[in-house]
């Protein structure tokens, strides 16, 4: 059974940092393309990155340069580190990953950037 579970959210000043975790069971996250999304409140999901199993990424132009990821395979866990944030990257941000014809979603995790 696929299980993604996302952590590390809060609450931040605007220029802050954050790095949130998905941590995968039931799959090899390294293998996969993984991806982040976000939602605000009251607007529809927005993609946020992806990471495929070559280790090469997809930005939205929103978070270009901003977020990075990363991957630990002995942990099977994938990272967004955000950096510089601002009040509109507040959202509740979910880790997915499409697995043999089905879409896999975390619980998500809050991000709360404060101006």
């Amino acid at each position: 059974q696929v299980k993604l579970v996302e952590s590390g959210g809060g609450l931040v000043q605007a220029g802050g940092s954050l790095r949130l975790s998905c941590a995968a069971s039931g799959i090899v996250a390294s293998r996969m393309s993984m991806n982040w999304y976000r939602q605000a409140s009251g607007k529809e999901r927005e993609w946020v990155a992806t990471v495929r199993s070559d280790g090469t990424t997809n930005w939205s132009d929103s978070v270009k340069g901003r977020f990075t990821i990363s991957r630990n395979h002995a942990r099977n866990t994938i990272y967004l580190h955000m950096s510089n944030l601002e009040p509109d990257d507040t959202a509740r941000y979910y880790c997915n990953t499409p697995f043999r014809g089905n879409d896999y979603w975390g619980q998500g995790t809050q991000v709360t950037v404060s101006s």
